[in-house]
């Protein structure tokens, strides 16, 4: 699988699911666009580099949530919300790979 599925899958649950609550002003809405962007993107990131790293960039993809709440109070929301998708993305690329 390339990388840049799983990659886009986790971009779009996070800014998606932000701005789905946001919108719908749901915020269980914005879950469900949130978990279903990170189940897409840890089985892209299974098949491509097993389920050790797709766990661990799982892992950064729920912290990168997180740590948007408390980021957005010094930037602001969409800031933060882009920050925390960019960096996840490049965890991604980086370790979301195949392997060879």
């Amino acid at each position: 699988m390339n990388v840049l599925i799983p990659t886009a899958a986790a971009s779009a649950g996070l800014m998606g699911g932000y701005k789905v609550a946001r919108v719908t002003n749901v915020r269980a809405l914005g879950g469900v666009a949130l978990a279903a962007g990170g189940a897409t993107a840890f089985a892209g990131w299974q098949k491509n580099a097993g389920t050790g790293t797709a766990a661990a960039l799982t892992a950064v993809y729920l912290g990168a949530f997180g740590y948007s709440h408390a980021l957005h109070k010094k930037i602001g929301p969409w800031p933060a919300v882009c920050a925390v998708t960019g960096a996840t993305a490049l965890a991604s690329l980086a370790f979301g790979r195949e392997k060879k």
